[in-house]
């Protein structure tokens, strides 16, 4: 085990009346990629800014190494007083050459010329990236990173972070995000910090673990943990066991859908029949939209069922908030139409948050000031209410104002989701939102009874809920493709680039094609076929070897198993991308051969 370049022994800070932790021990080594998990309110945001040295602990001992160089990007930069954005990343303390930080601004797709005062969510949250990442970190401190960023920033983020020779700490509801990049957990939970030698793809069974044996160590003392707390802990098992019956049930209106489209990758909806017809609640019929020169959507035919889950994506600029607008009516079309069924009532909730007055109480909010509110048709107390969306009861009389950024999302979804209506928008519904809470929210959508849209970049969210994705590439072409990101991605990746064709001189007759190969060699067919399976059972070994390795005392009692899990855990997944690899370059054999 590397020494720590920065530790801290018996942290203990005071937040109000009473101590928000206390007694916590934390190190970080030189290329640990630490994963920061715990609930809104649990002090996540707090304890990198101490980590950082922003703030001062009120007990406990902070050692770093000399000459450490710690950077904290804050979720909410502050550009006060600041004319460009280049003028703020230039700020730093340890300020950038400028041509360092446009050379990562370029790769990020952002113009540091641009009016720091009038700057979008998403062009000053890439500023402070490059501003950060400029400064040649040894420990960067990532606060919701990829809020208000697209898909490919968010890509190009994961890359960068990927060959960073440093340590970092990330808070992030972006579960793939967090799966891809961390090796080591911190669990931040009721004023205790447990550290974890395994990423956030093993967190699930390791808290699963964790609260099985605070479970039976309440037991041997004759008590029992409250049910308010048990219901407040992070991923309730039995809520986790719900889920994995709606991922179920998502599978099967996946299958049902892919039965009504017809050749994959286009966005025409064959009806088989007038049942299904009577189906329809958005009709789109060879719908084009140009700004300008600049076409938006070209020939764009979908049809949209009751009950479908459609998720909207591509980079910023490619066309997705156009595209709802014209599936919502908000927009007409230059050519073809857009038909909407009569009933439609459609409730939309947009990044701005526009409905949540910052003076207004959560009371006023839910229940215009009132003791009840009606929710679908039967009246609810606004105490029990804002339970089932995991409030204290007492937050009820809270300025709006005083809330986080999540839990103000947490209460516009409590307000709108308690109107009736048959169709849902949602825009960037998981910005400031805890993985708790996403938990939440996909529950809700799986239980909608009406049709819902969304446009989001969070990946895992958008395969845990949608039925097909229309993905956006900013030429104007539209795929519509059965399931969430992960399946739209897949059939990106296999697309074929176009090839050009050499130029021949005039007059010159052109050769007749080369037969394409029939079939594949008997090597490239038997790993084609082989592949899937083998690909399946190392999904499988890892998890395996994950949940063994998230036995909190394994390494005390045995140093050597410890050891062995890590290195087979590692080589799985090396071995596992070299399959998957294989098996895509195959498969785009198989789709040239037809």
């Amino acid at each position: 085990m590397a020494a720590p370049i920065l530790a801290y022994e018996d942290l203990g800070l005071v937040q109000g009346a009473g101590w928000l932790f206390r007694h916590l021990d934390l190190y970080i080594q030189p290329r640990d990629r630490l994963a920061l998990i715990g609930r809104n309110g649990a002090g996540k945001t707090t304890l990198l800014k101490l980590i950082a040295g922003k703030i001062d602990a009120d007990e406990g001992r902070r050692t770093i190494v000399p000459g450490t160089k710690v950077i904290l990007l804050e979720q909410e930069p502050d550009l006060t007083g600041f004319t460009t954005l280049a003028d703020y990343v230039l700020s730093a303390p340890d300020a950038p050459q400028h041509f360092e930080a446009e050379a990562i601004a370029d790769q990020l797709g952002i113009d540091l010329t641009r009016d720091a005062t009038t700057a979008s969510g998403g062009e000053r949250r890439r500023a402070a990236i490059v501003r950060a990442l400029a400064q040649e970190p040894d420990v960067l401190l990532l606060d919701e990173p990829t809020n208000h960023l697209d898909i490919a920033a968010i890509e190009w983020l994961e890359d960068w972070l990927q060959r960073f020779n440093g340590a970092f700490v990330v808070i992030s509801h972006d579960r793939t995000f967090l799966t891809r990049l961390t090796k080591q957990t911190l669990w931040l939970d009721r004023g205790s910090l447990r550290r974890a030698e395994i990423g956030f793809g093993g967190f699930e069974a390791w808290t699963d673990q964790v609260a099985a044996e605070e479970q039976r160590a309440a037991e041997k003392l004759d008590a029992k943990l409250k049910i308010e707390e048990h219901w407040l802990q992070r991923g309730v098992t039995g809520r986790r066991r719900r889920n994995q019956g709606r991922l179920a049930k998502l599978k099967e209106m996946r299958a049902e859908r892919a039965a009504m489209i017809g050749q994959q990758g286009t966005a025409a909806l064959a009806m088989a029949n007038d049942d299904a017809r009577s189906k329809v609640v958005i009709d789109a019929e060879h719908v084009t939209k140009s700004f300008g020169d600049r076409p938006i959507i070209r020939d764009f035919t979908f049809r949209v069922t009751r009950g479908d889950r459609i998720g909207l994506v591509g980079r910023n600029g490619a066309g997705k908030s156009t595209l709802l607008k014209l599936l919502t009516g908000e927009l007409a079309p230059d050519s073809g139409s857009v038909k909407l069924a009569k009933t439609l009532d459609a409730i939309v909730i947009d990044q701005q948050r526009s409905l949540m007055a910052p003076d207004k109480s959560v009371r006023d909010v839910l229940a215009d000031g009132g003791d009840w509110i009606e929710v679908l048709g039967v009246k609810k107390h606004v105490h029990g209410y804002l339970k089932e969306f995991l409030f204290d009861p007492s937050i009820a009389d809270a300025k709006v104002g005083s809330l986080s950024g999540g839990e103000r999302s947490r209460v516009l979804l409590a307000r709108e989701f308690a109107r009736p209506s048959n169709l849902l928008v949602l825009d960037e519904p998981t910005n400031d939102l805890d993985l708790e809470t996403l938990d939440l929210l996909q529950e809700v959508i799986a239980d909608y009874d009406g049709t819902v849209l969304i446009v989001s970049h969070d990946r895992d969210f958008l395969d845990r809920t949608v039925t097909v994705t229309l993905g956006l590439d900013g030429s104007g072409q539209v795929d519509a493709v059965v399931g969430g990101y992960e399946d739209w991605e897949r059939k990106r990746r296999r697309r074929p680039e176009p090839k050009k064709a050499a130029a021949k001189p005039e007059g010159t007759p052109l050769s007749p094609p080369k037969p394409a190969r029939a079939k594949l060699s008997y090597k490239n067919q038997r790993d084609y076929d082989q592949l899937p399976a083998r690909i399946e059972a190392l999904d499988a070994q890892i998890a395996r070897d994950e949940e063994a390795l998230a036995d909190p005392g394994l390494y005390a009692r045995d140093a050597a198993a410890f050891d062995r899990l890590t290195k087979a855990i590692g080589a799985a997944r090396e071995e596992k991308e070299a399959a998957e690899l294989r098996w895509l370059e195959l498969a785009e054999q198989v789709e040239a051969l037809g």
